[in-house]
């Protein structure tokens, strides 16, 4: 079940009624405030938990409003770098190499135009993927053969619901956004996926495989990520 809740400083918050929730979770999803609480909560309920967070919601809220991508925008990741500028010709131009993209912008350009901003995200957003459909891959590889795990195949998207999946047939699918992660959490990702070809859930085996292959830190790395939910993007 579904709906939502207006709130004039924090906006529509969606909220999912779910019978597995056992407590009130709040998350950016794509520029709104998204809730998952208890089936069966009322309103009023909801409002509550809202007030008892709203410190934590605000600034949530503030951290990932989207940024305006004009010249001297740059993202510098472990993986990946990219900036901004602008050129001198007429048109929109990109030029990459191995792990370095720039996008040139004509001059003149209205950047509060949001088509102009929908283009730059696009362009953006390719750039992540074609890098991480070079990077990811031998990246899995290396890290199932240090293991000893096996899986069947592996492809790359532009999702931001997760960070990475693993079917039952072993087909494992990466964001291409995982290139905004610091590498040591890239690596933690590409792992907590390859355990889930030996342990489709998360239970207690899960959590002491994924352990030892993460030398002890898999719960450490997994309250790090945190920091970095999948909505951080910019789109």
């Amino acid at each position: 079940m579904d709906t939502t809740i207006e709130d004039k400083e924090l906006g529509v918050i969606c909220v999912r009624m779910s019978i597995r929730a056992k407590r009130f979770t709040f998350r950016m999803r794509k520029g709104n405030i998204h809730a998952t609480v208890p089936w069966g909560a009322t309103e009023r309920r909801i409002k509550q938990a809202m007030d008892e967070l709203r410190p934590r919601l605000r600034s949530m809220r503030a951290k990932f409003t989207p940024v305006q991508i004009r010249p001297g925008y740059r993202i510098e990741a472990d993986l990946f770098e990219l900036k901004v500028t602008e050129g001198t010709y007429e048109r929109f131009l990109a030029r990459s190499e191995p792990g370095k993209t720039e996008i040139l912008c004509p001059p003149g350009v209205d950047y509060g135009d949001g088509a102009v901003q929908l283009w730059l995200r696009k362009a953006i957003t390719e750039a992540l993927r074609k890098h991480a459909a070079v990077v990811l891959p031998p990246r899995l590889y290396m890290l199932a053969g240090k293991h000893a795990l096996t899986y069947k195949s592996v492809r790359i998207n532009t999702g931001t619901g997760r960070w990475g999946s693993c079917s039952a047939r072993g087909s494992i699918n990466l964001s291409c956004f995982l290139l905004l992660l610091p590498a040591h959490l890239i690596d933690y990702v590409l792992l907590h996926e390859l355990t889930h070809t030996l342990e489709m859930n998360h239970g207690e085996r899960f959590q002491r495989l994924l352990d030892g292959y993460t030398g002890g830190r898999a719960r450490s790395l997994r309250r790090e990520l945190k920091d970095y939910p999948i909505q951080f993007v910019f789109v």
